[in-house]
């Protein structure tokens, strides 16, 4: 691989690491040898995770971490600083939408429940808040490092049924470019924070929503690939890619971008 490419020997922490998208991330971390911590709310998540990691043949450890709990996240900060000395990545993965947040066809915005809105607001946009305020601050001290954030293409274009979830990677786009500006007008060009915006996976939270149970799609996929110029729903570890270059030497003078990874999704006009 050209080296200016290479997050070889990075610590890399990675939110979320027990799920689908973070996991994906993480096995492609290890495999291009980055010292990866995989953080999740759950222990037999992340035993599940490190044994796949290091049977890959990579340097991984697990965090039990709540993304929401500053607490925690210093634990583990200073676990990982007493382990490896730094931090070079932070990977805000944990996120996503509740089945409570999300609109049925036949609902109202006044059916939506508050305490819902609620619980998908604070995951998504403090859950990647909080971690970059306390791993972050690790960085800013190096005055090195890269954060990368999810937002989404809710986040670009109002997208029907998922009220809470929009608002939330709405705010993570605009913390993106906040943060990407404070940094590096206050610790330099050495840290820098971008964001990825993902268009239609099929995974785990939205299957019932884009899937029949028989397989086919639901109407609400057929509108999704009817706009969609690539005309099919991607891949997950089509992801790995752009993260690792936002996160390598070769994306150097990039900051505060949220970059569609979709298909062309956000850029089509239906005509």
């Amino acid at each position: 691989m050209n080296e200016i490419f290479s997050i070889e020997g990075k610590v890399a922490v990675i939110t979320g690491a027990g799920g689908v998208l973070g996991g994906s991330i993480a096995k492609s971390f290890v495999k291009a040898g980055a010292k990866v911590v995989a953080m999740d709310i759950r222990q037999e998540n992340l035993d599940v995770r490190v044994k796949e990691l290091t049977d890959l043949g990579g340097e991984a450890i697990g965090l039990v971490g709540n993304v929401l709990d500053i607490p925690s996240l210093d634990a583990a900060a200073q676990e990982i600083i007493k382990k490896w000395g730094r931090i070079d990545i932070l990977l805000n993965i944990a996120g996503g939408n509740i089945p409570g947040a999300t609109l049925a066809p036949d609902q109202e915005f006044f059916d939506m429940k508050i305490a819902d809105w609620d619980k998908v607001t604070n995951l998504n946009m403090n859950g990647t808040v909080y971690p970059s305020y306390v791993f972050g601050n690790v960085m800013s001290k190096q005055k090195s490092g890269s954060i990368i954030n999810i937002s989404s293409m809710a986040a670009l274009q109002s997208i029907t049924r998922v009220p809470g979830y929009s608002a939330a990677k709405a705010a993570v786009s605009n913390f993106t470019q906040w943060l990407a500006t404070e940094m590096s007008m206050k610790y330099g060009d050495g840290v820098r924070v971008n964001a990825i915006a993902p268009g239609f996976f099929i995974g785990d939270q939205n299957r019932a929503v884009l899937l029949n149970p028989d397989g086919s799609l639901t109407e609400r996929s057929v509108k999704v690939l009817a706009n969609t110029p690539m005309n099919r729903f991607g891949d997950i570890n089509e992801l790995n890619g752009a993260v690792q270059f936002l996160c390598s030497e070769a994306a150097s003078f990039i900051t505060g971008v949220v970059l569609p990874i979709d298909g062309g999704f956000s850029i089509y006009s239906g005509v």
